[in-house]
């Protein structure tokens, strides 16, 4: 990390793992970037933190993600690291299929399709950061993803587009000098998301703030990347996000959905 405070940009940084992150870095000297969807939400957290600077995106819609590139390029000097946490979950029980703004399911669209837009729009701020990492809040519950069916239109169940997305998100970023590591933080913690969904949380929010907590400062992982990890430990995700033709496959699917625009980024 350079010697002036590190910067962080958390997505999804009013609630839930996101804001245990913020209070952590932020207590501990960081440059807090903290993104949220509600205006209110957002400046509830810089008043609360100090120093904080926020940033209001919808991330359902590609065009926020876009804007909120923009946004951070041009006021932030620096993004040592990128941490896309925001997400959404498996929804209330019995909800039905959503599109995002752009027409798209929304599980994919929130999930998968937007931090890989919005890492490929940063890639050079945060080269010109380097080292810096980017940590991709994942899910040890992951289905398989049939990139002919990306925006899940047969079959639709909840929980299965939200482990479908988070394949897809172990899988796609890399880049020169940004190391780049997809986290299970912990299972099921007691988030609004989680319950919401009408599921008993299994772990906490410290367990899963101290693992993402590690990617982010850890020295001992400089220099680690393309890892999956769950909990503080490797491990494996499902066997596609390995494989170049699976890989080369969902490329295709997502520079088509996120147009020329994005896949000249990365």
């Amino acid at each position: 990390m350079a010697d002036v405070a590190p910067a962080v940009l958390i997505t999804g940084a009013t609630s839930g793992l996101g804001r245990y992150l913020a209070r952590q870095l932020a207590g501990s000297g960081w440059q807090v970037l903290a993104h949220g969807r509600d205006p209110a939400r957002v400046a509830d957290l810089c008043a609360e933190l100090g120093g904080t600077r926020g940033f209001v995106a919808d991330l359902a819609s590609l065009g926020d993600v876009r804007d909120l590139a923009a946004r951070i390029t041009a006021g932030a000097p620096r993004v040592d690291v990128l941490v896309n946490n925001a997400a959404v979950g498996f929804g209330a029980p019995g909800e039905g299929r959503q599109v995002s703004a752009d027409g798209h399911e929304l599980r994919f669209a929130v999930n998968y399709l937007a931090p890989v837009l919005l890492t490929r729009l940063l890639v050079p701020l945060l080269t010109a950061s380097a080292p810096s990492r980017v940590v991709n809040v994942g899910s040890i519950g992951q289905a398989a993803f049939d990139p002919a069916d990306a925006e899940f239109e047969h079959g639709y169940q909840g929980v299965e587009a939200y482990r479908r997305s988070k394949l897809a998100l172990a899988g796609e970023l890399e880049a020169a000098k940004v190391t780049v590591n997809c986290s299970h933080p912990a299972t099921l913690m007691n988030t609004a998301m989680v319950i919401r969904s009408g599921i008993t949380p299994v772990s906490t929010l410290e367990q899963g703030g101290e693992a993402t907590m590690r990617l982010i400062t850890d020295p001992a992982l400089d220099g680690v990347t393309g890892r999956f990890f769950d909990g503080l430990k490797i491990a494996r995700a499902r066997p596609e996000a390995y494989d170049p033709q699976f890989r080369a496959k969902l490329r295709e699917v997502t520079d088509r959905m996120l147009g020329d625009a994005a896949s000249s980024s990365g």
